[in-house]
């Protein structure tokens, strides 16, 4: 994709740019041309391996669902949602007394607020559905979690209205209502439950700080009321930027990160990161700011998940701009390449877990900023194999489904084939729960 690159920004413009998602592929491309010199600080690339990541993902494909390519469904927060049984559309169809719009806006609130809750839970918790007797852990456990906590009004501060998020109803949350919500123990302990909890309190800050956005109630599902005045008719159809979603939660969001996180003119950037291995090999006339690499994982994650939900409910709204959206920059789709060898960690760059004999790392780590960056590359350059192998065009297989149908799913899989016991990532990730 070609773009125009920024050059001799002011710092704050800059930190504006690096807020954007052309920014993800700029960015993540300067590492990537690195390790295809061979200049990473801890990843080598192995360009011979791509044929081999294509083939699994297509074979992941072909099983799963043949040539039925319209099929596939996007990546997003509802596949998890509806892992054993359907969960969203008997939920939603439950609400249609309220009307469309309201209904709609709380399949907005449910969603928003389960991928905020999404960052990686760890290999040792789950979450046991009472309705079904059964238990589920990793990202479809958050998710079927999240969905039980939407319906029992943990969010909401009207108890006449459960079913909803809003600012007040968030700002009562506390790490033990979330623990037992979450049913956490000693014996079903959970990655980030400190940092789950201060980012639902901080989206309460967040919305009660944007009512353009959020409306005077702060509640999510108000963005409707701003993308609807963002959009305009072209016949039956409403065509919607996706840069007025992007905004929304770029920007309306930006409050709800930590204030550890990187910085530059005083704006507080979210996921982003410097990478040392861009800083190392740049001229020394770099200015501040050059070295950093944006993903917006979860933000990107929020995009994807909310734009299937909105265009379910409103069937004549078209997003505008997908293109621009990336692959994921997660340990499922970077661990695919990490197992299937088209990236290699470099010997000893990273110490080892005790227990579980991986390379341990913080998701704040230089050596995971270099893996996510080549992580985004790698999905479009996959996801472009795929579609050139069975001589389909984007149209016809976008990166969404890709994720979906392939590198994720792939990812899990040929983790659960290679550690079998836990079925985790090839890297032991410290987490506090905002990033994966």
């Amino acid at each position: 994709m070609s773009m125009l690159v920024p050059t001799s920004l002011s710092l704050k413009d800059k930190a504006s740019y690096l807020r954007t998602l052309p920014a993800i592929r700029e960015r993540c491309g300067r590492v990537f041309e690195l390790a295809k010199a061979g200049k990473l600080e801890y990843f080598d690339y192995h360009p011979d391996k791509e044929e081999d990541v294509t083939a699994y993902c297509l074979n992941i494909i072909q099983r799963d669902f043949g040539t039925d390519y319209n099929k596939i469904p996007p990546h997003g927060r509802w596949r998890h949602f509806d892992l054993g049984s359907e969960r969203v559309e008997p939920l939603y169809a439950k609400w249609q007394s309220a009307g469309t719009h309201e209904s709609s806006k709380r399949l907005v609130d449910l969603f928003l607020v389960s991928v905020l809750l999404d960052a990686g839970a760890g290999k040792d918790w789950s979450y046991h559905e009472k309705s079904t007797g059964q238990t589920y852990s990793r990202s479809e456990g958050l998710a079927i979690c999240s969905l039980h906590m939407f319906e029992d009004g943990l969010f909401s501060s009207q108890p006449d209205q459960p079913h909803r998020v809003d600012a007040v109803g968030l700002s009562k949350i506390t790490p033990q209502t979330v623990a037992s919500h979450m049913q956490v123990s000693e014996s079903n302990p959970i990655v980030g439950l400190e940092g789950r909890t201060s980012l639902l309190r901080n989206l309460s800050d967040a919305l009660s700080a944007s009512p353009e956005l959020f409306g005077s109630d702060g509640r999510p599902g108000n963005m409707l009321d701003f993308l609807e005045k963002e959009s305009k008719l072209e016949g039956s159809t409403r065509l919607v930027p996706l840069a007025a979603l992007w905004h929304v939660l770029i920007d309306g969001l930006n409050p709800i990160w930590p204030a550890s996180r990187t910085k530059l003119a005083g704006v507080s950037l979210g996921d982003v990161w410097p990478c040392n291995a861009l800083k190392a090999n740049s001229p020394s006339t770099s200015e501040e700011g050059d070295d950093f690499v944006p993903f917006h994982k979860l933000t990107q994650w929020l995009t994807y998940s909310l734009v299937e939900a909105i265009t379910f409910t409103n069937r004549n709204w078209k997003f505008v701009g997908l293109e621009d959206m990336t692959g994921l920059p997660e340990y499922r789709n970077g661990g695919l390449l990490l197992d299937i060898g088209v990236i290699t960690l470099k010997p000893n760059v990273l110490p080892t877990d005790p227990n579980s004999g991986l390379p341990k790392a913080a998701s704040s780590d230089p050596a995971i900023v270099e893996w996510r960056a080549l992580t985004v590359i790698m999905l479009d350059r996959i996801a472009d194999s795929i579609r050139q192998k069975l001589n389909l065009t984007p149209d016809q297989l976008n990166l969404a489904q890709v994720l979906e149908s392939a590198t994720w799913k792939g990812g899990r899989e040929i983790a659960k084939q290679k550690r079998p016991a836990s079925g985790g990532p090839p890297l032991e990730l410290e987490s506090d729960g905002t990033v994966f």
